[in-house]
């Protein structure tokens, strides 16, 4: 039997647990392709006053991927993330040949999903991208809403994300 979305989901929200265990800001990201995890990754130096915002998880993922599987057909990845990839990872995703994307919960700030392509260049136009949203959202709230509630993280506080986050019931 293959594993489900759900399945893969929980391993990405694995990846997010470590990431807020070690204080970071909580997304994960597998990249998976036949039924088989290739790579991981969650959000690295979030924290600190000033932030280095190439680390998200999907980047990390991509990275680890390439360290340790370097000849994976990427048109047969579909990439799980805890967090709407944002417009960085998005790209980034597509430039790599990750179409396949399934997100557990929505980034109302900085998402990229919500993207018109049509009037961007044919190299980010002309990519089939499939967006599969929602999957396990209650589990990545719940993972975003203790980030938000521990005054000792600083990253985004006050920000449409955060008040997005805090208001959900």
């Amino acid at each position: 039997m293959m594993p489900t979305h759900e399945h893969f989901m929980r391993i990405a929200l694995d990846e997010a647990k470590l990431a807020l265990n070690a204080g970071e800001f909580p997304v994960g990201c597998v990249l998976v392709a036949n039924g088989q995890v290739l790579a991981r990754g969650c959000r690295q130096h979030s924290q600190g006053s000033q932030p280095f915002e190439l680390d998200h998880a999907e980047i990390v993922a991509l990275r680890d991927l390439e360290a340790h599987h370097p000849e994976a057909d990427r048109t047969a990845i579909t990439a799980y993330s805890t967090m709407e990839p944002c417009l960085m990872c998005l790209a980034t995703l597509m430039l790599n040949n990750v179409t396949r994307i399934v997100y557990a919960f929505e980034d109302v700030m900085g998402g990229g999903a919500g993207l018109d392509r049509q009037g961007l260049a044919p190299l980010y136009r002309d990519k089939e991208v499939t967006l599969m949203p929602g999957v396990l959202r209650a589990e990545s709230l719940a993972l975003f809403q203790q980030f938000f509630r521990d005054p000792a993280n600083r990253y985004w506080q006050e920000s449409p994300l955060a008040q997005h986050v805090l208001s959900q019931a």
